[in-house]
């Protein structure tokens, strides 16, 4: 087996050992007269991606046996090449026989340098092979790689699963007042429920408008959900950016597995002359029926993010979780329009409602229920009376002494000098004292209620 790269090819050639390293450990090589296969399967088997270069993909691509099966480490392939690509003028692999102990991987610089490695490689490679057709997937959409990397920048950089939901789009153009109305997709990051730092873990919402975050969204009937590890949709995703090309996802349902293809433009891909194949596994609960558990500040009442995030799943299926998810909603700012159905969104317009005016009679019901506790205080200790302050009673006894005072002078001035009266002054101060004891019952049952009033509060 001989194969010599350059230009171009050489750049997705090495593109594709990058994104291969990023999946499994080993590099499966399996060679025939009509196409060269790369495979590659992770420790846990739970990712499989396999990359089949065409002949013409080679500028030379000799395979003198039916068939040629090796398998070398990825680490090593890697180490040699780390010779940037734009210094390297061509690239051959040469196996000498079927047999080999050894494949020569060369390096020709344009410094006119050769590098020279032989990498040790396993003539009995165990190779696995995947038949999945992807014209038997319900569901499926199209993104450009940049976009859906914006869209997982909202998520944690840390985050290892996420979970993507799809639901049937509407015809009916969405309100602006509804923000989920004509979001048919829903990303969600996934936190595995029996970890320590689940509770206290970032969970984030986002929902997207695939009229214009997608190029092509494709699903009908109820709404699915698939969970899978974001690591390998990170590489595939940084694959098919460098080779500008948009990426095609193929799912059914939660525990199915996901299949991840490059979409060549408008054709199917038979004239492009390779081609590349991720299938990852997902789990098997569906998210659709499991919700995060959560903490409520108060006992009984679930908050409105919960309520919203509950809100959106009786959008999503008919039968919701029992427990809201506690999430972090994330909503997408480029969807000006979008198109939902007018049920839909006047039963999510009323669980927005609702959710809104829970949260501000609650409100009400916490300021009344202080008010309360406050006006109930104070009335064990206030009587019932016209006299409400303490004060006040004090502030007008004292002024009633004053004003009595006051009035018994002048009666007794007026007594004593001006009434002209010629008797002894011993009649006078009988008068006096006559009119004064008049004055004193007089205050005496005034001040008695009081009084009394007072006692009771000192009491």
């Amino acid at each position: 087996m001989e194969l010599t790269i350059s230009g171009n090819a050489l750049k997705t050639f090495t593109r594709s050992i990058t994104c291969l390293a990023r999946v499994g450990n080993e590099l499966a090589i399996q060679a025939s007269p009509s196409q060269l296969g790369f495979h590659t399967l992770n420790t846990s088997r739970s990712a499989y991606q396999s990359i089949i270069f065409k002949p013409d993909f080679f500028d030379v691509y000799t395979v003198s046996a039916d068939q040629v099966q090796c398998s070398v480490l990825l680490k090593a392939v890697c180490s040699l090449m780390r010779t940037p690509v734009t210094g390297v003028d061509r690239l051959c692999i040469h196996l000498p026989d079927p047999d080999a102990a050894k494949v020569q991987w060369t390096l020709d610089c344009h410094n006119g340098m050769r590098k020279a490695y032989w990498i040790t490689c396993n003539v009995e490679p165990d190779i696995q092979h995947l038949s999945l057709d992807r014209r038997k997937f319900p569901s499926s959409f199209v993104v450009r790689p940049r976009d859906f990397n914006r869209l997982l920048a909202n998520f944690q950089s840390s985050l290892q699963e996420i979970t993507v939901i799809a639901t049937e789009p509407n015809s009916v153009p969405s309100d602006a007042a509804n923000e989920i109305g004509g979001k048919a997709v829903e990303l969600r990051s996934y936190i595995d429920p029996t970890k320590d730092d689940c509770d206290s873990a970032l969970h984030t919402q986002l929902w997207i408008d695939p009229t214009e975050e997608f190029l092509q969204y494709a699903h009908t009937g109820d709404p699915v959900d698939v969970t899978f590890a974001v690591k390998e949709l990170k590489a595939f995703l940084s694959f098919c950016e460098g080779c500008e090309i948009d990426i095609h996802l193929f799912f059914e349902k939660a525990g199915e597995p996901i299949l991840m293809a490059p979409k060549f433009g408008l054709d199917d891909g038979s004239n492009s002359d390779f081609d590349v194949t991720l299938v990852l596994a997902t789990m098997l609960v569906s998210q659709l029926h499991e919700g995060y558990p959560m903490e409520n500040p108060i006992t009984g009442a679930p908050t409105d993010q919960g309520r919203d995030s509950q809100a959106h799943q009786d959008r999503s299926r008919p039968v919701a979780s029992e427990h809201p998810s506690d999430h972090t909603r994330i909503w997408s700012e480029l969807s000006g329009s979008a198109v939902r159905s007018g049920s839909g969104a006047e039963e999510r317009q009323a669980h927005v409602q609702e959710s809104v005016n829970a949260g501000e009679q609650s409100g009400r019901q916490r300021v009344t229920m202080i008010g309360n506790a406050m006006a109930g205080s104070a009335a064990e200790n206030v009587p019932n009376d016209p006299y409400l302050y303490p004060d006040i009673r004090f502030l007008l006894f004292i002024i009633f002494i004053v004003l009595h005072t006051i009035l018994f002078l002048l009666f007794a001035k007026q007594t004593i000098f001006g009434s002209g009266d010629t008797s002894s002054p011993r009649l006078v101060m009988n008068k006096v004292c006559v009119v004064y004891s008049l004055h004193i019952s007089d205050m005496i049952k005034c001040l008695l209620p009081l009084h009394l009033n007072m006692t009771r509060l000192l009491l």
